[in-house]
């Protein structure tokens, strides 16, 4: 989550609300999403949990425990699922720029995770 509030924040988070429409939202429906805010992050914390517990069991299940060994894993498990369902979820209705700041995003996320479940002992 530190890496995607880098991500959705200084450093693409004006693309992002600009692809997502957010500039052209009421007063009203910006109220509305502040006051959803705090389920929304701590769903995603869930979710995070979840994907890299799955990430870690799949690098030492795989005996990748080393900083290449993380990295070459969480590359491909982003290759692999991330990229095709993103690219799905764009296809039958998303923006392309959605998709591209989503998955660089998650390359990013999961290649700093996979870094630190690779060399943790």
């Amino acid at each position: 989550m530190v890496v995607g509030s880098i991500w959705y924040g200084p450093l693409f988070g004006k693309r992002y609300m600009a692809a997502m429409g957010m500039e052209a939202w009421s007063p009203e429906k910006k109220a509305a999403m502040k006051k959803k805010m705090g389920m929304m992050y701590a769903l995603q914390f869930a979710a995070s949990l979840v994907m890299f517990y799955t990430l870690a069991g799949i690098i030492v299940g795989f005996g990748h425990t080393t900083l290449g060994g993380g990295l070459t894993s969480a590359f491909f498990v982003w290759l692999g699922f991330v990229v095709p369902l993103k690219l799905g979820d764009t296809l039958w209705g998303g923006k392309m720029t959605l998709f591209w700041l989503s998955i660089f995003g998650n390359l990013l996320s999961m290649l700093v995770t996979g870094a630190i479940i690779g060399v943790w002992r």
